[in-house]
């Protein structure tokens, strides 16, 4: 009798019980559907949350004069553009938001992508050939190392160096290693998505200088975040000379999706016919355009958005280190609360989530393990009494599980 020993490619999924335990214990925090957007406020399982968890950090995803841009959008385009940027997939709505981006950043030209993480995949494996050198800082965000990866397996040859995270010594040390007549790349965010802190650019700038490399900054928590103007890390610094690439998402500050990549004319025209994210795939819908075009607007015009915003992140930063938490470097909006123990994080979430506030709780392989962290964010939208709300709920439930 013949015994069938094939092997179930399936058999990993079957053997995958942990989410199902999790969510009979009642501590499963992912993917839980918002049943309404109220701004500062969300409804979830038909009861009203503060909303401390969205990178929705102007508030404009929920702005009329936005929605009105992508009503208006679909009345003259449609919902779809039905093809690649390549083909039958750019509108003239595509070119005009990619002028007044490279006006606003900046820089000779932009080029935008049907999301934020094909962005970076796109443009970073676009880039990336045989015998290049990149430079990695251990916490960027995920789409980044995708991008890497993906370059590394059309191209193979192509060497990574992580240095340490916002670590200039460390990132000298790793430039040190490569040859000096080989061509080379630091990739890094501009804000820290978990962290909150800020890339040390200037210094990073002048190690670059020295050893012939060029500057991307991944600026999807910047824009529209740090700047006297909204206009992300350059313009936190004060200097448009900083990096020779900048890109952003729209899926933050602009209140839609898509993102963005800006430079000199002649790099981004080359990424235009080599990344395989944007020749391969559907190009941002015409709404999608359109609220970005608008949102862009706003915070070119609307200043204040911003100050509020990093009024808010202060308040909050003073506020929650003043209560005991530890909340490493921030200083943006994004203010994570360190908790260490797996456990412990978990019963936090579930306590702040019971109170009617939404938060994020992450875990490995987001964060280092042991620094499980609850990832607090906030808007320009947020008013001073939910922003008091949530660091007086936080205090008692803390408290409560010794985690302060």
């Amino acid at each position: 009798m013949k015994v069938d020993t094939h092997a179930d490619i399936f058999q990993k999924c079957y053997d995958f019980h942990e989410a199902d335990q999790a969510r009979e214990e009642g501590w499963y925090p992912y993917f839980r559907p918002i049943q309404e957007n109220r701004g500062s406020r969300v409804v979830i399982d038909g009861r009203e949350m503060i909303m401390a968890g969205s990178n929705n950090y102007l508030g404009l995803a929920m702005d009329a004069r936005v929605k009105e841009a992508a009503r208006a959008a679909i009345a003259k385009y449609g919902t779809s553009c039905s093809g690649s940027r390549f083909m039958n997939g750019t509108f003239d709505e595509h070119e005009e938001l990619e002028r007044s981006l490279a006006e606003f950043v900046g820089m000779e030209a932009a080029l935008c992508f049907t999301t934020g993480y094909q962005t970076n995949l796109g443009a970073i494996s676009a880039l990336l050939g045989p015998k290049d050198y990149l430079f990695t800082d251990k916490y960027n965000h995920a789409s980044i190392m995708d991008g890497i990866f993906m370059a590394s397996g059309i191209h193979r040859t192509a060497t990574i160096l992580r240095y340490k995270h916002n670590n200039m010594e460390d990132l000298e040390r790793a430039l040190r290693r490569a040859p000096a007549e080989s061509p080379k790349l630091i990739v890094s965010d501009g804000v820290f998505s978990m962290e909150g802190d800020i890339v040390k650019l200037p210094e990073m700038k002048e190690i670059a200088d020295r050893y012939g490399a060029r500057v991307y900054i991944d600026d999807a928590h910047s824009m529209g975040v740090i700047g006297e103007n909204g206009g992300g890390t350059l313009d936190h610094y004060g200097d448009v000379n900083l990096c020779d690439l900048l890109m952003c998402t729209f899926s933050k500050s602009f209140g839609s999706i898509g993102g963005f990549i800006a430079g000199a004319a002649d790099v981004i025209d080359y990424i235009r016919h080599f990344a395989r994210p944007l020749i391969f795939s559907a190009s941002m819908s015409p709404p999608n355009t359109a609220a970005a075009r608008a949102s862009l607007e706003i915070i070119r015009t609307e200043p204040e958005r911003v100050h509020r915003l990093q009024a808010i992140a202060r308040k909050m930063i003073d506020g929650f280190s003043s209560i005991g938490f530890d909340v490493g470097h921030t200083v943006t909006p994004i203010v994570p609360l360190h908790i260490g123990d797996y456990d412990k994080t978990f019963l936090f979430w579930r306590a702040l989530f019971a109170a009617g506030i939404y938060v994020n709780p992450v875990i490995s392989p987001a964060v280092p393990p042991n620094r499980s962290l609850i990832r607090t964010s906030f808007m320009a939208i947020h008013t001073d009494d939910e922003l008091d709300q949530i660091l007086e709920v936080s205090e008692r439930e803390a408290k409560r599980l010794g985690i302060i």
